[in-house]
C-alpha cells in the first residue's frame, strides 16, 4: 500500500468503525489574555472572514493575534477617552463638585469611544 503524504510526514490515524480518521492536532500557542475586545473580534471573524478565522485557528496564531488586537483597542479606547475628557473640560473638580454630572458625561464619552474602537479596530 502507497503511503499518504500525510503519514510520510508523520501523520498518524485512528480506525473509528470502519474508517481510518487522521490525526489532528493543533499547534501549541501560548495563552494570552483576550478580553471583550478580542471577543468581539473573534466573533466578527467567525461570521464575516471565515477564511481568516480557520487560517489563523489553523496556524496556531489565533490567540495571540486577538490577544494583540486586545491590546490595540484597549489602549486605542483609553487614549480617546482622555482626549475627549480634555476637550470637554472634564476634571477632577467637576467630580467632586457635581458627580451626576461628571458620570454622566463620561458615561457619554465612554460610548463614542467603544463606538469608534469597534469601528476602527475590532470589525476592520
Amino acid at each position: 500500500m502507497k503511503k499518504t503524504i500525510f503519514k510520510e510526514m508523520g501523520g498518524t490515524y485512528i480506525r473509528q468503525g470502519d474508517y481510518l480518521m487522521p490525526c489532528f492536532t493543533l499547534p501549541e500557542e501560548e495563552r494570552r489574555f483576550i478580553g471583550v475586545w478580542g471577543q468581539r473580534h473573534k466573533h466578527y471573524l467567525k461570521e464575516y472572514k471565515r477564511a481568516v478565522y480557520i487560517t489563523l485557528l489553523t496556524s496556531g496564531r489565533l490567540n495571540s493575534y486577538l490577544a494583540d488586537i486586545e491590546e490595540q483597542a484597549q489602549e486605542r479606547f483609553e487614549r480617546i477617552v482622555e482626549q475627549m475628557k480634555q476637550a470637554q473640560g472634564i476634571t477632577e473638580q467637576l467630580k467632586a463638585e457635581n458627580q451626576m454630572e461628571w458620570v454622566a458625561r463620561m458615561n457619554n464619552i465612554q460610548a463614542c469611544a467603544r463606538k469608534m474602537v469597534d469601528k476602527e479596530i475590532v470589525y476592520a
